[in-house]
């Protein structure tokens, strides 16, 4: 979890920065081969150089940023899980469980959509 210590360490919230790094935590167990960058202050998973999934934390949730296809592609597993979302995020309140089925099918699509992107974003 080297890349994020630090942004973990500042979660001031004992719970939210469990939660935070418990989801961390699963994405490098079950993706070991996406990197943990931080780049404009918020923690992110890449894969060869592009983006595949971001996070930032507020007072009341947890957001999850995947792009706007990616958000897309999964916009019924979204509703479905009862988050509330914008075209850019997906929040996840922190009284509310995760949904990790939801997590694995946004960074498999965005592993397979993105397997020949050669850009950062797409």
């Amino acid at each position: 979890m080297g890349a994020f210590s630090e942004f973990l360490q500042e979660i001031d919230h004992e719970a939210h920065r469990g939660r935070t790094e418990q989801i961390f935590n699963w994405i490098t167990d079950k993706y070991p081969q996406l990197e943990t960058e931080i780049k404009w202050n918020q923690p992110m998973f890449t894969d060869h150089g592009t983006f595949i999934i971001g996070f930032s934390v507020s007072k009341k949730h947890l957001a999850v940023a995947p792009e706007h296809v990616a958000l897309q592609h999964v916009e019924a597993d979204i509703k479905q899980a009862g988050y509330d979302y914008t075209k850019e995020i997906i929040r996840i309140p922190w009284n509310r469980e995760v949904d990790y089925e939801l997590l694995a099918k946004i960074i498999d699509f965005n592993i397979w959509d993105k397997a020949n992107c050669a850009t950062f974003w797409r």
